[in-house]
């Protein structure tokens, strides 16, 4: 007879939108020996409301205003930080910093400044009691995970070029706006863009080198005003990112685009063949230069796992289900999205948001070392 499987306390750090978001998910692994036993924001309404969504679950978790009393509770043996991007470096170095371990799921950007996404890297290295995941959960969504494993299974040949579209609505609205003023989200090509990023280096296999972009604030937030500040997040860009072995990849955002069928659209090139992936159309395309058109294939990509679809069409729900098999491996299996692929995919939006700032390229070293240096 199998030993039953002990639960994992969860507890949450931010239950706004994506922190209720979360918990909902982890209500749907219930099966595999979760809870949510804690809860932690200082906005009352958020409280409240996720409260209300934990009970309707049978769930009664503890509700404290800040992240440092539920760390001294005791209560948690995982926690998921989805507060404001800003908050992140904070509540990351008090955790990795507190006697008792933590494995934490980070919702990305990993922070909003590289200098900080280092310092969260080299102090968790002294972790070895921990795991820290990066919420870059796209690559779980199955027609993304489906391009990824045709690219990685050599179907395409070598990459050269990765092509990735967003063609979506507005920034919603957040907890006091908190998401219509750089300082406070990195920029939108970190904000939003560093999950395209991650994507990039993860179909090209390789390192960036440089960067070049072009952005604008043209529509979206302009009639807006919070404290006598107009928000200066932009809403369109183009980036072009070139790595170390060679190829190329580009995004092309626009967030005033809601007429579209698909929300994110992706192109990998390769020496031999072609693959795309459409979202939320949930359809992956791929042929080779010997077959030409006639020779595509077309598949309708799904992953039978997956118990709720949320807000990000099964993505976050598989990216649960993977931390927590790497949590009970017990240090046999390392997070599928680690601080390094974080750190990266912040280092290229920041690359990225100081291109166009600048107006020039922009070496990732730039940001890596020198910016990190002139920051500390």
């Amino acid at each position: 007879m199998a030993a039953a499987v002990s639960t994992v306390n969860y507890g949450i750090i931010g239950v706004g939108m994506m922190g209720r978001e979360h918990l909902i998910n982890l209500y749907h692994l219930r099966p595999e020996g979760v809870a949510v036993v804690a809860i932690a924001d200082p906005h009352v309404p958020s409280q409240n409301l996720t409260l209300q969504l934990a009970q309707s679950f049978n769930w009664q978790p503890k509700v404290f205003s800040g992240h440092r009393e539920l760390l001294d509770s005791g209560l948690c043996d995982v926690l998921v930080v989805s507060t404001p991007n800003m908050t992140h470096y904070e509540i990351l170095m008090d955790i990795i910093n507190h006697p008792k371990p933590h494995h934490v799921l980070v919702e990305k950007p990993l922070c909003t400044t590289v200098v900080h996404c280092k310092e969260v890297v080299n102090a968790a290295r002294k972790r070895h009691d921990m795991l820290v995941q990066v919420g870059l959960e796209y690559r779980y969504m199955p027609p993304v995970a489906k391009l990824i494993e045709i690219v990685k299974g050599g179907n395409l040949g070598r990459v050269k070029m990765v092509a990735i579209r967003e063609h979506r609505f507005p920034f919603l609205v957040k907890v006091n706006n908190w998401n219509r003023f750089n300082v406070n989200t990195g920029g939108t090509l970190v904000e939003k863009c560093c999950h395209f990023f991650d994507l990039m280096k993860l179909f090209a296999g390789a390192n960036p080198v440089r960067v070049m972009a072009s952005g604008a604030i043209d529509l979206n937030h302009k009639d807006e005003k919070y404290d006598g500040k107009v928000p200066d997040i932009i809403d369109n860009a183009y980036v072009i990112v070139e790595f170390d072995n060679g190829s190329r990849g580009m995004l092309d955002l626009c967030m005033f685009a809601e007429g579209s069928k698909n929300e994110q659209e992706i192109s990998v090139v390769g020496d031999i063949g072609k693959g795309e992936a459409f979202v939320p159309e949930s359809v992956v395309r791929f042929g080779t230069r010997v077959a030409g058109r006639d020779g595509v294939q077309t598949l309708k990509a799904e992953d039978d796992r997956i118990k709720y679809d949320g807000l990000h069409h099964g993505s976050s729900y598989l990216e649960h289900l993977n931390f927590l098999s790497a949590i009970r491996a017990k240090g046999d299996k390392a997070p599928a999205v680690g601080l390094q692929d974080g750190l990266i995919s912040v280092a290229i939006g920041v690359a990225a948001q100081l291109s166009i700032e600048k107006g020039r390229f922009v070496m990732i070293k730039e940001v890596i070392d020198e910016y990190c240096n002139a920051s500390a």
